[in-house]
């Protein structure tokens, strides 16, 4: 019965082996449900990932087990202090919960309402952020009472079917249109020396993003927050790959970078791609963009796909997307609502 069972929170740096293996294979059951085509990252990089923890997030762990089974798993998230967001974004906690298809509408999904209102009051948080693709993670929110905020377009660009000499082109013109701008191709951890520059622009065209009616406070990323992502990423052999352009007074004017992992070599991620407002208009994005994938065919030749993600009103970077190939692959929502909305469902 469900009376009977009680969310515990884990210590992921101490506990033991039989909650790893519940939790993995909880694990595997939501990416078959989710995403059945993509490889499962193997059970020892999760590990490794979750233990090192981060010093700029307070991070929180639970689950409801049950006979050595793991019915639900619980994850909660929110600036600490050492973030420099801190102060704009201490108000905001994101949580994600999964309850198994086979344990669904016995009342799993509601025990943690109760532990959310807990975090948000040890924290002083005001606003919960929680996401979902499937339905069944539709219906629980909207039961809960949580308003749709953003919708986010997963899309993915088969490489087979590229339009290679379009790309071609699109390098061809870029450079054309701006001769006095500088393309940079990095592969690995970026130099010192950039980061410098490139830290306080990426926090500028982060911010420029549209976030739809979500409540978000700054976005701010320093190098030290970076340095912590480059360990992280290490620690599973990820690797990051930029491409920028620098403008004739050395302001980096557009930026994009990918990451490969080993576990996935045929799926490469698009993170984040952005071009100055001051330096739009000229096709930089076409141009960083096409530089970045002619880049990949080069250094990945088993990779078939890349998966980008945009807020469904970023018009003009999905349509620079569509024209490469891109097709809608899933829709994520992003759901909020307040510390008092959340007490109605206590």
């Amino acid at each position: 019965m469900v009376g009977e069972l009680t969310p515990v929170r884990i210590d992921v740096a101490s506990t033991d082996r039989a909650f790893w293996n519940r939790f993995h294979e909880l694990r595997r059951v939501r990416q078959n449900e989710s995403r059945p085509d993509d490889p499962v990252q193997p059970d020892e990089e999760v590990e490794t990932r979750m233990k090192k923890g981060n010093p700029f997030e307070f991070q929180h762990f639970y689950e409801i087990s049950r006979d050595g089974v793991m019915l639900s798993s619980f994850y909660g998230e929110t600036v600490t202090p050492r973030n420099a967001e801190y102060e704009t974004n201490k108000h905001l906690f994101w949580a994600d919960g999964y309850v198994r298809p086979d344990a669904r509408r016995q009342g799993i999904g509601a025990l943690w309402v109760p532990v959310i209102a807990k975090l948000m009051d040890e924290h002083g948080c005001t606003v919960v952020g929680m996401s979902t693709e499937e339905e069944p993670g539709h219906g629980f929110l909207e039961w809960l009472g949580a308003e749709q905020k953003l919708t986010e377009i997963e899309s993915r660009l088969k490489l087979s079917e590229v339009d290679w000499p379009m790309l071609e082109r699109w390098m061809a013109e870029g450079a054309q249109r701006s001769p006095q701008t500088k393309l940079e191709i990095y592969d690995g951890v970026l130099p010192a020396s950039v980061l410098a520059d490139f830290a306080p622009q990426l926090t500028s065209l982060l911010n420029t993003m549209p976030f739809e009616s979500l409540d978000i406070g700054q976005i701010i990323v320093t190098p030290e927050r970076i340095k912590d992502w480059n360990e992280r990423q290490a620690l599973v052999g990820e690797v990051q790959h930029t491409v920028i352009t620098r403008e004739p007074d050395g302001v980096i004017s557009g930026m994009t970078d990918i990451t490969w992992a080993p576990y996935r070599r045929t799926l490469i991620y698009q993170q984040f791609t952005g071009v100055r407002p001051d330096a739009r208009g000229r096709g930089l994005g076409k141009w960083i963009k096409a530089a970045m994938v002619l880049h990949i065919r080069e250094l990945y030749p088993d990779a078939r796909w890349i998966v980008t993600e945009n807020a469904h009103s970023n018009g003009p970077m999905l349509n620079i997307n569509r024209t490469m190939g891109f097709k809608a692959y899933r829709t994520a929502v992003e759901y909020q609502m307040t510390r008092e909305q959340l007490e109605a469902r206590l």
